[in-house]
């Protein structure tokens, strides 16, 4: 069932809030090692598979990463956003409710790309561009894919897939939203198994961004409200034109 009454819930915040800090504190630490051991091993492990004798998961991973793949994982979000739609029982005006949304989540994905920007100046090269002698699926395979890049912390992939999730969970409820959640782990893993992104960039960065920030959006008035605006703004418009 849709939720579409902007409602503030200050003690989810503060939760999500203090799991995000909780994240960035275990990062920060200087006496912790966790991330980076993990990243390491990670990297280390997946990188392995990535030889000769693995053919078929070279061409898998070289696959995934290549740029059609985001076709396929725009298309699989589109399923579930229908799915999302399909679930609502209010069905006066579902498709401009659920273009409002939508729209929404878009702009909260510009607002939070530019102010990641802006606030977090830190960034990292990818695992394959900090090891020497690692296995490299742009030089095993015949077709363009992505094993490398020069800035891939935070992890733009995963914020937006955790961000679809999170609006998910507050628009279309709880099913929706762990379908959601299992599929943003999915998308999310073919830079981590190519060596594009450390396991941090994603697990790390990217939840914990969605966490301090999506809270803000989507459990006080501003994601809620934002949403019915333009679902009454598209509504106006749809009134407006001529009636065939």
């Amino acid at each position: 069932m849709l939720h579409t009454q902007p409602t503030f819930a200050p003690g989810r915040i503060l939760l999500f809030n203090l799991l995000g800090a909780l994240l960035v504190w275990s990062w920060l630490s200087p006496g912790l090692l966790f991330w980076t051991e993990l990243d390491d091993t990670v990297f280390f492990t997946t990188n392995g598979w990535l030889t000769e004798d693995n053919e078929t998961w070279v061409l898998f991973v070289a696959a995934v990463n290549n740029r059609m793949f985001d076709v396929v994982s725009l298309l699989i979000l589109l399923a579930l956003y229908l799915w999302a739609m399909s679930r609502d029982d209010r069905g006066q005006y579902r498709l401009l409710r659920w273009g409002g949304i939508g729209i929404t989540m878009l702009i909260s994905a510009v607002f939070i790309a530019q102010g990641v920007r802006m606030v977090v100046p830190y960034t990292h090269p990818s695992p394959t561009m900090v090891y020497e002698n690692v296995n490299l699926i742009t030089e095993m395979v015949g077709f363009p894919t992505k094993d490398s890049s020069g800035s891939s912390f935070p992890g733009d992939h995963g914020i937006n897939l955790f961000l679809f999730t999170a609006f998910m969970w507050r628009f279309a409820g709880l099913r929706v939203a762990l379908v959601s959640a299992v599929f943003a782990v999915l998308l999310s893993a073919p830079r981590i198994l190519s060596g594009a992104h450390w396991f941090s960039d994603v697990f790390f960065a990217a939840v914990a961004i969605n966490l301090i920030i999506t809270p803000w959006i989507l459990l006080t008035p501003v994601g809620p409200g934002l949403a019915r605006a333009i679902t009454a703004g598209l509504i106006k418009v749809r009134n407006a034109l001529p009636s065939r």
